[in-house]
């Protein structure tokens, strides 16, 4: 079982909404479609369960080409960011409307629909009407009613985004063991790099409308191909550094510079771009590797056990996150270090050039 997007584009207008994009979605597998507001991945799953046509390109479900299908003839299901249920209905007749849509047997329906809900820790609820339950059991219930039709595919747009953290950390860790159970192929989109690493899986990384990369989430995460899929895949957004090395040295701009060490002795002479993760800034030197930069505070958020530091380094503003509560004052000068072994080196193009010699073991 595979879903395959063959040059499939998408254009409204002058619009592009999708660039021309092939993927192809194995039987049993978790597939995270990251990245921010107005990426593309509501227009990709549409595209994918055949709620719209492509411009361009075909989409091949099992080999055969299903591009004018219509959607209720394909083995899709989808849950949406708003969760919806039928309110005069019991969770028990909510599951159990597509398959009396699709004219199955009263015994037919009534194992299917207690497997499912076992599936989901829906049984008990199963006589309650849905504003009876909790957020999450309303989300699982509306869960519950897209994988009771035995879908092949399963699209989540965002399902957790309107639930508080509790039920959104619960439901989390349940997904992964709901789609190893039912064999789908899933398909889950989200802004956040977090949830991304949590639901595991592969991952593809999109912006304006392009994925940028495509594989397993811990490769892409590690190994970004290029800038634009670190910054997708860190949040806060990867901070990016503009320097060249020549000889022994890289130079910063405005006559900043020093010796070259670490991994970034390692390269040709030229022009790039260093990113590094919030966390790998730090306030206090860790080693005598380490890069210092003189920088100014602009913003402080103490987050409880944590603190993000805005900060303002000639035209670049970065985020550092360091550990513990930090009183520190604003608009004052504050150096940060940084350790070469952190830094991912991007060429002129944006291309990966060297990844961060911690990501590269791992």
């Amino acid at each position: 079982m595979t879903l395959t997007l063959d040059g499939v584009s998408k254009r409204v207008g002058e619009e592009v909404h999708i660039h021309p994009t092939a993927l192809t979605l194995e039987r049993a597998t978790m597939n995270v479609l990251l990245g921010p507001t107005l990426a593309g991945k509501t227009s990709l799953m549409r595209l994918m369960a055949g709620l719209d046509a492509p411009t361009e390109g075909r989409i091949l479900w099992e080999g055969n080409d299903v591009t004018g299908m219509r959607v209720q003839d394909r083995q899709v299901a989808m849950v949406y960011q708003q969760f919806i249920n039928y309110p005069s209905m019991s969770v028990y007749e909510n599951i159990a409307a597509p398959l009396r849509i699709l004219g199955k047997s009263a015994d037919e329906i009534d194992r299917r629909v207690k497997e499912t809900a076992d599936l989901l820790q829906l049984g008990p609820m199963l006589p309650r009407k849905p504003l009876e339950l909790s957020g999450g059991q309303q989300q699982r219930c509306a869960l519950a009613r897209s994988l009771v039709k035995d879908a092949g595919l399963v699209l989540l747009d965002e399902p957790l985004a309107n639930l508080d953290y509790k039920l959104r950390e619960e439901l989390r860790a349940e997904i992964p063991r709901i789609f190893a159970e039912s064999g789908a192929i899933f398909v889950y989109a989200t802004t956040e790099p977090e949830e991304a690493l949590l639901l595991g899986g592969n991952t593809a990384s999109l912006w304006e409308g392009r994925v940028t990369q495509f594989g397993p989430t811990p490769e892409v995460y590690r190994q970004p191909a290029d800038a634009t899929t670190a910054r997708v895949f860190s949040d806060p957004p990867m901070n990016f550094l503009r320097f060249s090395k020549k000889g022994g040295d890289l130079w910063f701009g405005e006559g900043l510079g020093g010796p070259a060490r670490g991994t970034l002795a390692e390269l040709a002479d030229g022009h790039y771009r260093a990113g590094f993760r919030a966390n790998h800034l730090v306030l206090d030197r860790p080693s005598e590797t380490a890069m210092e930069f003189a920088c100014h505070l602009d913003v402080t958020e103490i987050t409880g056990s944590e603190t993000f530091i805005h900060l303002d380094h000639g035209s670049e503003r970065w985020v550092g996150l360091v550990h513990g509560v930090h009183v520190l004052q604003i608009k004052a000068e504050l150096r940060v270090y940084l350790e070469p072994r952190h830094v991912y080196v991007f060429g002129e193009d944006g291309g990966l050039v060297a990844p961060a010699a911690y990501a590269e073991a791992a």
